[in-house]
C-alpha cells in the first residue's frame, strides 16, 4: 500500500481520466501561474518550463505529498499550436495541420520533498486532408477552444486524425504508461 499522496497540479479533465484509467489515487491542486511569461518557441523546452512553474507554484504541504503537473503544445513545423483564442484561430490552425503531420509534446514533472523528475515525450499526428466545409462545422462546436492545436483526438478531432506515432496518452495530455513507471520511484502504486 502506497503511502505517499499524489496531487495532480492540473484541472484538465483528459489527465484526470487518465489517472483513473490506471487506478491511481489522486488530489486535484490547480496551479496559477501567467503561461504566457514562458516565451521560448521551442516545443520540448516551453513544455518542460511550463511543467516545472505549475509544480513550482504547488507547494508541497507535508512529507508524503507528490505533486504531478504537464503541459502540452501542438507544434508544426517549428510552430507552436496552443489553445485558440477565437474562431478564426481554431479554423488557422486545423487548415495548416489538414492533410500534413505535426508533432505533439507533453512536459512532465513529478516532485516530492526528496527528489524531483521532468521529462517530455514526443508524438506524432497525421490528419486526413480536411475541406474547408469541415474546418468550418468543427469550429462552430465547442472542441476546439480547450485544447492545444485546436483539437482533442479523445473527442470530436479524432476524425480528423489518420494516424499516430508514438503514445496516444501523450497527445491526450499526459503520458500515462510513462508517468507510471516515474511515479513508482515516488512510491505511487495504482490501487
Amino acid at each position: 500500500m502506497s503511502s505517499a499522496k499524489l496531487i495532480l497540479g492540473s484541472s484538465s479533465p483528459r489527465r484526470q481520466e487518465l489517472l483513473k484509467q490506471v487506478h491511481l489515487p489522486f488530489f486535484i491542486r490547480k496551479p496559477n501561474i501567467d503561461e504566457s511569461q514562458v516565451t521560448t518557441q521551442d516545443p520540448v523546452e516551453k513544455v518542460k518550463q511550463l511543467a516545472i512553474r505549475k509544480s513550482q507554484a504547488l507547494p508541497l504541504q507535508d512529507e508524503k505529498e507528490v505533486i504531478l503537473t504537464a503541459d502540452t503544445v501542438v507544434s508544426y513545423q517549428q510552430q507552436i499550436f496552443e489553445k485558440p483564442i477565437s474562431k478564426e484561430a481554431a479554423f488557422h490552425m486545423i487548415s495548416t495541420l489538414s492533410g500534413k503531420t505535426h508533432e505533439v509534446y507533453t512536459g512532465v514533472m513529478i516532485r516530492s520533498t526528496e527528489k524531483e523528475r521532468v521529462f517530455v515525450e514526443r508524438s506524432e499526428v497525421t490528419f486526413w486532408p480536411l475541406s474547408r466545409e469541415e474546418i468550418e462545422w468543427y469550429v462552430t462546436t465547442k472542441d476546439p477552444y480547450d485544447k492545444a492545436g485546436a483539437y482533442g483526438i479523445q473527442s470530436l478531432g479524432a476524425m480528423f486524425v489518420k494516424s499516430i506515432r508514438g503514445d496516444y496518452a501523450t497527445i491526450v495530455g499526459l503520458p500515462i504508461s510513462r508517468v507510471v513507471r516515474e511515479l513508482k520511484g515516488f512510491s505511487v502504486l495504482p490501487v
